[in-house]
């Protein structure tokens, strides 16, 4: 069978994909925490199906009230190496940019925070699959890169949502030089939330855990919202939207009214995620 009948029949394959059909992004529920972590030896290069299970298993998310954080992280040494480099023909580029972009949508829209966890290097696409996470936590072992000028290309996510994080100025400088940064550099520019030790990392994501899952769902989800619509839009505009879920659709919510009662009777609050 020739090759682009392999990847016709694997795309086929990928149409009615679920979690449990993945190959390369093991995918784990836990309580309130989605678990999602790359591996695809040896350097966790995304190809096209590895895209969609991405994306497929964080879409999946998104009507799982119980869940309220999703965790990605890597099984292997490198965080991700970026888009396989046989992806990048005439033929196969727009697929493979499509099922890419497929990923932030679904990270943006899934309502859940989305905590990328970094102890290795994040190149090309992995930069941006690390940067695109609500939160991010680190290593000293990270370095984050966007080498594609090099190859005479640019990062398209990279381009978008650097100026957002990092300022217009500097995000020029890495995506015009290709130059890879330290996680302590990354950290500096705001690309990384928290910094820490290797023997610290799962007590550090644990403790992050822990405090997210012990708020309301729903709320997360409304709170989420709010700053992520607010991006790009004027101070005033941005405060107006943010007034707008507030007193229309948080207010409403069970939860909204339950934390109040709780803090006026002097309780916890006992969240029903609705």
């Amino acid at each position: 069978m020739a090759e682009e009948d392999i990847r016709v029949d694997e795309f086929a394959a990928t149409a009615t994909l679920t979690p449990k059909d993945f190959q390369f992004v093991k995918y784990k529920l836990d309580g309130g925490v989605a678990r999602m972590t790359l591996n695809r030896p040896k350097y966790n290069e995304l190809n096209e199906r590895m895209l969609k299970e991405l994306a497929v298993g964080i879409e999946s998310l998104s009507e799982k009230d119980d869940v309220k954080v999703i965790i990605l992280d890597s099984a292997l040494e490198m965080f991700c190496g970026g888009i396989e480099i046989r992806e990048y023909t005439t033929e196969r580029v727009f697929q493979m940019l499509d099922a890419f972009h497929h990923i932030f949508i679904a990270m943006l829209d899934v309502g859940k925070p989305v905590i990328t966890v970094i102890n290795g290097k994040a190149i090309g696409g992995g930069c941006e699959l690390a940067a695109f996470g609500d939160m991010v936590i680190a290593t000293p072992k990270a370095v984050f890169a966007q080498p594609e000028i090099k190859l005479g290309v640019f990062p398209p996510l990279a381009t978008t949502i650097f100026p957002f994080i990092v300022g217009p100025k500097l995000a020029l400088e890495l995506v015009l030089t290709g130059t890879a940064i330290t996680a302590e550099r990354a950290r500096d520019l705001g690309l990384v939330n928290r910094l820490v030790a290797e023997d610290q990392l799962e007590k550090t994501v644990n403790e992050l855990i822990t405090q997210i899952t012990s708020q309301s769902g729903a709320v997360l989800t409304m709170a989420k919202k709010a700053i992520l619509d607010g991006m790009g839009m004027s101070l005033r505009d941005g405060l107006r939207n943010s007034m707008n879920i507030f007193l229309n659709e948080l207010y409403r919510l069970e939860d909204s009214q339950e934390g109040l009662r709780a803090l006026l009777e002097k309780r916890k609050p006992q969240w029903k995620n609705r």
